[in-house]
């Protein structure tokens, strides 16, 4: 059978994209429907879900789901059909030094980051199609503890973690975690302009290409992880070598 062309690499295929609504789940919606696959999209706001399901299309579908609680994850994959690929985005959580965060303000980046991608793995495991594919959602912190905030950064170690244990007990579903750096697009859109400019300018800096990915950058690689059947236990950094630089 010959490999599909680039314009169908999703076709037959229902991709689940938890914050599905906005940034980089969006963007990678886009590509999905773009290569001739399906969506459902998650998230809290249904408005979001809504709109965006709109402005992709027949092939969207949306479901509300808050990953902080485990009955919701479950009704959200009981209504769900068979999961063909898998990539949460969804997250809350406060960063800080551990001299001014309390303990429950440090956690909340493994109680909405770490344990809400278990969540929803746990939650999909009967939906996932034997050659499914799971993306976690890391972060260069992981590699390269972000300043002042050590909690976060171990929370990404702990996806990368679970994206290789995974990896070997859910074969052949491929897991891979990815892990981006400062991204140009929604999240930080909505932030101080000011604060927002000098944390690009000091990203540029300390970034190998001198650059910021964008969220179709993210997206792209992303979906090489929702499509590649021969990558998995890997963590892959579109950061523009932050975390080696």
């Amino acid at each position: 059978m010959p490999a599909p062309t680039a314009d169908e690499v999703f076709a037959d295929r229902n991709i689940v994209l938890i914050g599905g609504g906005s940034g980089i789940g969006l963007a990678t919606a886009r590509r999905v429907i773009a290569g001739g696959g399906s969506v459902v999209l998650g998230g809290r706001s249904a408005d979001r879900l809504a709109d965006a399901a709109h402005a992709l299309g027949p092939r969207a579908g949306w479901h509300r789901v808050d990953t902080t609680d485990q009955l919701s994850v479950d009704e959200f994959f009981g209504g769900t059909d068979t999961v063909h690929g898998l990539f949460t985005t969804a997250a809350d959580y406060v960063t800080g030094p551990m001299s001014e965060l309390t303990v429950a303000q440090a956690a909340s980046a493994f109680d909405s980051k770490f344990w809400g991608q278990y969540r929803v793995v746990k939650s999909a495991l009967p939906k996932l199609a034997p050659d499914a594919a799971v993306v976690l959602m890391s972060g260069a912190a992981g590699a390269r503890p972000a300043a002042m905030a050590p909690a976060y950064s171990a929370a990404n170690a702990a996806i990368e973690g679970l994206a290789r244990g995974l990896a070997v007990e859910l074969a052949p579903i491929t897991v891979n975690a990815i892990a981006p750096g400062t991204v140009d697009g929604h999240l930080w859109n909505q932030r101080d302009p000011a604060v927002r400019e000098a944390a690009f300018a000091a990203y540029r800096a300390a970034s190998a290409v001198g650059r910021l990915a964008t969220e179709d950058d993210i997206a792209h690689t992303v979906a090489y992880l929702l499509t590649s059947r021969v990558t998995t236990g890997s963590t892959v950094f579109p950061d523009g070598g932050y975390a080696f630089h």
